[in-house]
């Protein structure tokens, strides 16, 4: 039973993603819309009829739009938005109420029959009419597309809609709805509020809007006041590393609005849910008692984001709805924590390994499969690190924030930020993840670098990336003078690459397998170019066994039989990027004659060859 609780749970919660995914993208555009309903309403701070003109089109158009647009383009890139955000246009027109549900519904569902679509024609278009084929059959899917949604699930849609917006006049008409907290706290402890949020109460909340100008199905979620309370109560009457903990996780949550980090409070002691649900339901009373609402849903959750969407003659109100859901919930948890005086020091850290499982199983995580165990960027160009998580906002943002004051203090001058991993940027070059979420990130991009760790908020891992930065700013030098030796031991061009190779590896500028690439690339086209040099490398497949661009040269005086030519200087590379290729172009315009190769070999002038080498 249990095991069916979890699967249902994760279900809801991988649900509560899908659609996190398709609206978080767009908040920006949502708080434009709400600022101007806020502001240019003719109940707003600065009523202007001119200027309000665009709410209707916005909210009607623009918005659901955006969410087709998104919700396609997670699906199947930029194909799958584009028929994503044609196919919500027969949805919007159909129907006469915001069609935000609708969008959420057209946007995948049209990006996944675009994916079949080209399936079909996969491997059975003629070179040449790539381009024509793509283009009409996104056209020609898009009218049926269109015409489905403007004939039948517009209007099935809206009929939900309706019954959906009736149930909850009948609550709001009842008086019941501050007692919508009683599901709605456990659930953001849950990681169910994305679905509760975005599925239900968003939707809802646009249609009374757009009718009443504002919503109180905006506030019951993002109140950000029972949190804080919660936290506050650890801060005065907690123990351990969840006293010492806390009061910067309120500041976090009460201003910048990111909720995850104080769920391990609850989760840790959950008994503390019960402060949460009486501060959330007796400030919902208060925004009940003064008929309070928002234009727009507020995102992230602070106390500034919700004032920022409040119409101007609900201000004091709200002020007043949070401030009392964060005593309440303050009294209540501080209650709790009195009676329960047992160490908080090694709960917490349970509190938040629980937490990133919970969160990964409605994720798809699998594990830690092709993770980085042994962090090394030698060789690598890093320039942008990314933080990545189901949603791009919570724990990574944190991690991210970590990570990015570490790296400002050693110095290092790279792009550090948090993200949703559908949305990793194509140049990302390490990806952090919790070790649930990696193999999803790897799919979504296979070139970078992915480290895993098992908690974003206090990970060791941190350190150990900021260590290895700063060690690849400073690499190794292209040749060190020590990788030129002068010897008459090698008998063989084996013999000789075998030396090459062990200098190369012991100073860490290639992996154990080089060597191999070096020979094959001997069998397939052999290295020696004349006038006594031969320039021995490995093979393009070796290319990743380099971590380092480096070479290694060998004087040999009496020289190497090498195919049909004596052979007296061995200059081996590993090129990871282009330089080596300056030394190449010295090498041709140094030693291109027979006389300069003698000259150095014969004097076993090992200093020469490395001003020559590295000039």
């Amino acid at each position: 039973m249990g095991n069916e609780a979890t699967g249902f749970r994760a279900r809801i919660q991988k649900f509560g993603g899908v659609l996190s995914g398709m609206v978080m993208p767009n908040i920006g555009a949502f708080i434009t819309w709400g600022l101007i309903t806020a502001m240019f309403l003719k109940t707003g701070w600065f009523p202007n009829e001119k200027i309000a003109v665009l709410i209707d089109p916005m909210l009607k158009y623009l918005l659901p739009t955006l969410i087709g647009y998104t919700g396609g383009k997670n699906f199947y890139g930029d194909r799958g938005g584009v028929i994503g955000a044609a196919a919500t246009m027969g949805v919007i027109v159909g129907s006469d109420i915001p069609m935000f549900m609708g969008a959420m519904i057209m946007g995948p569902l049209a990006a996944l029959c675009m994916k079949q679509v080209d399936r079909l024609f996969e491997g059975r278009v003629k070179p040449g009419f790539e381009m024509i084929v793509n283009n009409f059959s996104c056209g020609i899917l898009g009218i049926f597309l269109v015409l489905a949604a403007f004939f039948a699930i517009g209007p099935f849609v809206q009929v939900l809609n309706h019954v959906m917006s009736a149930g909850v006049n009948v609550i709001i008409d009842h008086g019941l709805t501050p007692f919508a907290s009683i599901f709605i706290e456990p659930a953001k402890v849950l990681f169910l509020n994305n679905a509760i949020n975005h599925g239900i109460l968003g939707p809802l909340g646009i249609t009374q809007a757009a009718e009443a100008g504002k919503s109180i199905l905006f506030i019951l979620e993002p109140n950000p006041g029972p949190g804080v309370g919660v936290l506050l109560a650890y801060t005065f009457f907690g123990t351990g590393t969840a006293k010492k903990t806390a009061p910067g996780v309120a500041i976090i949550h009460a201003f910048g609005g990111i909720h995850e980090p104080y769920f391990p409070y609850i989760l840790m002691k959950p008994q503390m849910i019960l402060a949460s649900i009486c501060g959330a339901v007796s400030g919902n009373f208060i925004f009940q008692m003064f008929n309070c609402g928002l234009v727009a849903t507020a995102s992230p959750g602070s106390y500034f984001s919700v004032l920022a969407v409040a119409p101007k003659s609900d201000y004091l109100p709200i002020i007043a709805g949070m401030l009392v859901s964060t005593a309440v919930s303050f009294g209540v948890g501080a209650f709790i924590l009195r009676l329960c005086r047992d160490s908080d020091e090694e709960a917490l850290q349970k509190a938040v390994a629980k937490k990133d499982s919970m969160k990964a199983e409605g994720t798809g995580g699998g594990g830690r499969i092709g993770a980085q165990e042994v962090i090394d960027f030698t060789g690598k160009v890093i320039k942008k690190v990314y933080v990545a998580c189901d949603a791009g906002m919570g724990s990574s943002a944190m991690g991210a924030s970590i990570l990015k004051d570490k790296a400002k203090q050693a110095g290092l001058d790279i792009e550090v930020k948090n993200v949703a991993i559908p949305n990793l940027p194509a140049d990302v070059d390490v990806v952090v993840t919790h070790e649930s979420l990696t193999e999803r990130a790897m799919r979504e991009r296979p070139e970078a670098v992915h480290i895993s760790v098992d908690n974003f908020l206090s990970s060791p891992k941190y350190d150990e990336i900021v260590k290895k930065l700063t060690e690849a700013k400073n690499p190794l030098p292209v040749l060190k003078k020590e990788n030129i030796k002068v010897t008459d031991q090698p008998k063989t061009k084996e013999d000789a690459i075998h030396m090459i190779a062990q200098m190369l590896l012991k100073d860490g500028y290639v992996t154990e397998s080089y060597e191999k690439g070096m020979l094959l690339r001997e069998k397939e086209n052999p290295t020696n170019l004349g006038n006594g040099i031969a320039i021995p490398h490995g093979v393009l497949e070796a290319k990743k066994e380099i971590k380092a661009s480096g070479i290694a040269a060998l004087i040999v005086p009496d020289g190497i039989v090498w195919n049909d030519e004596t052979v007296r200087l061995v200059i081996g590379i590993a090129g990871a990027d282009q330089e080596h290729l300056s030394i190449l172009s010295n090498v041709a315009l140094t030693l291109n004659e027979e006389e300069a190769v003698r000259k150095i070999v014969d004097g076993r002038d090992a200093d020469e060859l490395y001003h020559i080498l590295t000039k």
